[in-house]
């Protein structure tokens, strides 16, 4: 099979790891890359031997499917350049800036019949992918996602530039519309949001309790999953999750699992177990741009797709609207 030619569009610090990543993936060539500051460009294609290139529609003359890396403000300018051209695209989170933004270009991708692949890089994290057998129906889920400050990603609020990853993870594992949100946050050094908590509720009942802060002392990237006789935990920066179920009292346990005793009395007796599963070898971003490559190739969907993509800035939008109402109440 022929190998697919790729662009990689911005080539700033998350730039220049698509260009490595890409690299390292068998199915696929780097054609070149693209900045609008041409000498970040020059430089970033010595460092990894590809071709810089001083036009975009020159690169895009040349590509099949094209990474977007700039700032969240042009994504939606790019991409539509890259669909008009008949190219497929893998855009960084969130999707865009605005609602209306992504929806013009989920409806484009679409018309094109192009592959839209938005980079919620979490989906892809150890943790996350070693769970896929235990989580089946949450009822609760609460996250903490705290970052020193970065003055990398402040044009967009905390909401968009961590948060979303939460919300992306959040929506693909609760099978239920939103019914409610309720939302808090505040600017505290940069001009927007930079700490930010939301209570979204769903129809079914369950209910996620979400909080980003980009100014901690300390980084923590955990999420928490409570489901009918399981607590789950998770943590994004080790790439380790843990598991306490509770068994019927007649099913043995498997040999991997520690058991914790017996609780209850009488015909609700259950067995406690815990279970540490196996953290997978995988490089996340690596991951989801391999999967992106082999949805163009096989001709499949893309595993995070640009409709999910709109879910979680939809959500996101409505978290900012209510901190704003919020804020309103007390100026």
């Amino acid at each position: 099979m022929e190998k697919l030619k790729v662009g990689i569009i911005g080539t700033g610090h998350l730039g220049k790891l698509h260009v490595k990543m890409f690299k390292q993936i068998s199915e696929c060539e780097v054609a070149g890359i693209f900045d609008s500051n041409s000498q970040t460009a020059k430089v970033a294609a010595r460092e990894f031997n590809t071709k810089a290139f001083d036009n975009l529609d020159d690169l895009l003359n040349e590509i099949r499917a094209a990474s977007i890396a700039v700032n969240t403000t042009a994504h939606h300018e790019i991409a539509k350049r890259c669909m008009e051209k008949g190219v497929h695209i893998f855009v960084e989170k969130p999707i865009t800036a605005s609602i209306s933004e992504a929806e013009e270009l989920v409806q484009l991708s679409s018309d094109r019949k192009l592959n839209l692949q938005v980079g919620h890089i979490e989906r892809f994290n150890p943790a996350i992918i070693s769970l896929e057998k235990f989580i089946f129906e949450p009822m609760f889920i609460q996250t903490d996602r705290l970052a020193q400050f970065n003055p990398r990603g402040t044009d967009v609020a905390v909401v968009l530039d961590l948060m979303i990853h939460d919300i992306d993870i959040i929506l693909s594992l609760i099978k239920s519309e939103v019914k409610n949100i309720e939302a808090n946050g505040v600017a505290v050094v940069s001009n927007n949001l930079d700490i930010a908590n939301a209570r979204i509720e769903f129809e079914n009942g369950a209910v996620a309790n979400v909080t980003a802060s980009r100014i901690s002392q300390k980084k923590l990237r955990k999420m928490r999953i409570f489901q009918r006789d399981a607590y789950i935990s998770l943590d994004f920066i080790t790439g380790v999750s843990e598991v306490y179920r509770l068994l019927p009292i007649d099913q043995n346990p498997e040999s991997t699992t520690m058991s914790f005793g017996e609780i209850g009395i009488g015909e609700k007796r259950k067995r406690l177990i815990y279970e540490q599963p196996e953290i997978k070898d995988v490089n996340a971003l690596k991951y989801e741009l391999e999967l992106f490559i082999k949805s163009i190739l096989y001709k499949s969907n893309p595993v995070v797709s640009g409709m999910d993509g709109l879910r979680a800035l939809k959500v996101a939008d409505i978290i900012m609207d209510k901190i704003a109402e919020s804020q309103k109440k007390f100026n």
